[in-house]
């Protein structure tokens, strides 16, 4: 049994429930598992493996490169996973996924992730600011909740055989 952090960042609660879901399906193989934001870790030590996932906003996953740049060192001895979300599974477009994929690996570097991937991701208009909300109406954004949770289920499945843990 490991002990496995998923460090996320959030700015409307969409990846923080992403997030949640991996690690209950960690615990559920056993794993010893802190679901947290990244920006509240002071230190790795202890675990055996982190996952780390952020939403990309405006092209970047958002600190992620801070998270990386703060605990590289104790990063770079351990299995790492990643993931980002973002509404580029939605449109069905192979480049806005390589664009989303090129985001989580800019985030992630330098590390060399053993398991990487872009989740699609919920966008409420409730939620937004009059800006935000013009940028959605101006972009054509599709909007709602296109989390696909069976799919995140078995992403998290997977992680402890890549990881060796």
């Amino acid at each position: 049994m490991a002990r496995i952090l998923v460090a996320y960042t959030t700015k409307k609660g969409s990846t923080a429930e992403i997030a949640q879901a991996i690690g209950k399906e960690l615990e559920a193989l056993g794993h010893v598992v802190e679901v947290t934001d990244m920006g509240t870790v002071k230190s790795l030590t202890g675990y055996n493996a982190v996952v780390i996932g952020g939403p990309m906003y405006i092209g970047k996953m958002i600190d992620a490169g801070k998270f990386v740049g703060r605990h590289g060192g104790e990063l770079r001895k351990l299995p790492v996973a990643g993931f980002i979300v973002s509404l580029a599974p939605v449109s069905r477009d192979p480049i806005d996924t390589e664009y989303a994929q090129k985001a989580l690996r800019n985030g992630l570097s330098p590390l060399q992730p053993v398991a990487e991937t872009v989740f699609a991701g919920k966008l409420d208009p409730a939620n937004l600011s009059w800006l935000q909300k013009l940028m959605v109406e101006k972009a054509k954004s599709p909007v709602g909740d296109f989390r696909d949770w069976t799919a995140i289920a078995a992403w998290a499945r997977e992680l402890p055989g890549k990881m060796g843990v």
